[in-house]
């Protein structure tokens, strides 16, 4: 039975540990290491993956071609624009080309939709890269640098301000799997999927994820404060949008309210000044450079799991 990895809970919370501490494993094995140079058992030898970009990408993009090479892998990238996808071929039709040609495919695209389309006609592996809906991968390697910087992420409290979007969706999928506290402060009219939300309350027990409107609130206490570009790729640069997003940027008023040894992430890139201040970001508390190399560590142990070789 082939693993698909489409958003966390798919994979569930036993799958998660067991991908998160073999990131760890790999990522301290490597200390000193160049970056070239492949894992000393090269698991994916003779292995390709296939990824393609619908969407533009810097960390994705070389994260996942690195991560296979470390592997012992080696990768094909695509734009759409490029393929026959691109002028009409179908996903299914593209999924099931692909399957004869590669062991696994990374797609980074819009349409949640999609993902599923080309999972549910693929022979092989399928990894999202990042949707409209929700951004596994970059959870993955959030929940790595909190272990690093924590110990775990069990019992800890995360803060997220700004725009209910992918990442957010993620993340609160992440603590109702690996019992977290989510608090989101988020303006009207811009809250996570009410469906997402409501599987996590239902998955959660002693901590659903608390929806607010007040940033202090949210922030208080809180082990990492979480925020994300409040325009996205794909978006008008609106206005309105921006002036309500205004009172949730976080800055060094904001985050005294977080606990004393309070974690900053971003997944990035930042649009320095819109949600986050440069105190903030290149601040003593911003982890976001450990957050970004982490999605090379993860995103292999996720690869080791979909193709049979872990757990």
């Amino acid at each position: 039975m082939k693993k698909d990895f489409l958003d966390l809970a798919d994979a569930g919370a036993p799958a998660l540990r067991a991908m998160l501490a073999e990131a760890r494993r790999r990522k301290q094995a490597r200390a000193g290491w160049t970056k070239g140079r492949a894992d000393a058992d090269a698991p994916l030898v003779g292995h390709t993956l296939a990824m393609i970009f619908e969407k533009n990408s810097t960390r994705t993009r070389v994260s996942f071609d690195m991560a296979m090479r470390q592997l012992g892998g080696t990768t094909i990238v695509m734009d759409a624009g490029s393929m026959q996808l691109g002028r009409g071929e179908s996903i299914a039709d593209t999924a099931r080309v692909l399957s004869r040609y590669v062991d696994a495919i990374m797609i980074r695209t819009d349409d949640h939709a999609k993902v599923e389309e080309l999972a549910a006609h693929a022979t092989v592996p399928v990894i999202n890269g990042l949707t409209d809906r929700s951004h596994p991968c970059q959870i993955m390697a959030d929940l790595l640098t909190v272990i690093e910087r924590k110990g775990a992420v069990e019992g800890t409290r995360w803060a997220w301000l700004g725009d209910g979007n992918n990442v957010l969706a993620s993340i609160i999928e992440a603590g109702s799997l690996l019992g977290f506290e989510v608090a989101a402060a988020c303006p009207e009219g811009y809250d996570p999927d009410p469906a997402i939300v409501a599987a996590a309350r239902a998955r959660a027990g002693n901590h659903p994820p608390l929806l607010t409107r007040d940033p202090g609130e949210a922030v208080r206490g809180a082990d990492v404060v979480v925020t994300d570009t409040w325009i996205s790729m794909g978006q008008a640069h609106a206005e309105a949008k921006l002036a309500a997003m205004t009172p949730y940027r976080v800055d060094e008023a904001l985050m005294a309210r977080a606990d004393a040894g309070g974690l900053f992430l971003h997944c990035l890139p930042a649009h320095r000044g819109e949600e986050v201040t440069d105190a903030v970001i290149d601040g003593p508390r911003s982890a976001i450079w450990d957050e970004a190399e982490n999605r090379l560590h993860a995103q292999k142990a996720v690869l080791l799991w979909c193709l049979g070789k872990l757990g």
